[in-house]
């Protein structure tokens, strides 16, 4: 049976990188009386726009779609899912409301992970849905010619007693007080990855788990900036980090440090982004306008109509569209290309 000592492996994972890495993000965390102290109907605008990103991005990373305007309804609750894919992310958006508004509530403990994995299927009426797996399973993957295993998780016999002795070293490890959350949360969900305990599902329940557990910790930039889509994006380097350290896993002998590297530097990048987004919405006192212009300029590179709108929430569609009108007539920005695929750049040589 596997062990997980964390409370003596985490010390090896204190590397210059990963150092600099949680000091960044533990300066950013000391920021969070801004976000709090923010106005509310700014900070409601970015949990929606967050909810609708996370919900699609995690569903997507599994295979998971439907359309961008059939997602938003069953986000907000407004349909009835159609399909076995819009009843998966009916799933996953209930069970991510129920982490945002009760993470208080919920510890991380085998029967309240089944609970979470059984809202999860609730509109499937999987047999499954909140039960360990019934069958081995591996871990798969496809070139142009073959299909090969890439790691086998623990048996099914083997599976309640490790999600158990995983979760009691994750609290025994925490509750030393010496080891950093930030370190114990990405080593936890790399071992859940790693146990693979359900048929179907344990993607996406990590990346619920990674939430749960940062709030827990006092990190709440997920709520406001979508984890899942950062991952999403990178997926590809998700999955060479999440190999990686699965290597001798079941020798207990894996390095965790590529799949935390990965992980703290996801949160990194969230916490940028928030940074950013709550100046501009909120505390630089400038108008929707003088808001559009500033996020303009201090975008490196270019910047789409979408991603504007997707930054400042709390600005209409028009009140963009107007600003960016006026800026092209000043020539403060320039417009590249036409159409669905119009862009803008800040006209550096105007400054």
């Amino acid at each position: 049976m596997r062990t997980f000592l964390y409370d003596q492996k985490w010390k090896k994972l204190l590397t210059p990188e990963i150092v600099g890495l949680l000091t960044r993000i533990h300066e950013y965390k000391g920021e969070q009386t801004l976000y709090i102290d923010a106005k509310e109907e700014s900070l409601t605008k970015l949990v929606g726009v967050a909810r609708i990103r996370s919900t699609e991005a995690s569903n997507k990373i599994e295979g998971i779609y439907t359309s961008d305007a059939r997602l938003k309804a069953i986000v907000k609750d407004k349909t009835t899912p159609r399909t076995r894919n819009e009843r998966e992310i009916a799933g996953y958006r209930d069970v991510l409301n129920t982490i945002n508004e009760s993470y208080d509530y919920i510890s991380i403990r085998p029967n309240m992970i089944l609970q979470l994995h059984r809202d999860l299927y609730k509109f499937e009426g999987y047999d499954f849905g909140g039960k360990y797996k019934t069958t081995d399973n591996i871990i798969g993957e496809e070139d142009e010619k073959n299909r090969f295993v890439r790691f086998k998780p623990v048996s099914t016999l083997e599976t309640p007693e490790s999600i158990e002795n995983l979760c009691n070293e994750f609290d025994k490890a925490l509750g030393t007080g010496t080891v950093d959350p930030l370190l114990l949360i990405p080593m936890f969900v790399l071992d859940f990855l790693c146990i693979h305990p359900f048929n179907s599902g344990n993607g996406r329940m990590s990346r619920l788990l990674t939430l749960l557990m940062l709030y827990r910790a006092g990190y709440f930039v997920g709520k406001y900036i979508s984890i899942e889509h950062l991952i999403e994006k990178t997926k590809e380097s998700y999955y060479e980090c999440l190999q990686d350290s699965s290597l001798n896993w079941h020798e207990g002998d894996n390095d965790y440090g590529p799949f935390v590297k990965y992980m703290l530097s996801v949160l990194l990048a969230a916490y940028r982004d928030l940074s950013g987004r709550v100046k501009i919405l909120v505390t630089s006192g400038l108008s929707k306008t003088e808001r559009v212009s500033e996020l303009i300029r201090n975008t490196h590179g270019e910047i789409t109509k979408s991603q504007i709108m997707e930054k400042c929430p709390d600005i209409s569609r028009i009140t963009v569209e107007r600003a960016l009108s006026e800026l092209l007539s000043s020539e403060n920005i320039i417009k590249i290309c036409s159409g669905r695929y119009t862009k803008y750049v800040w006209n550096r040589d105007k400054e």
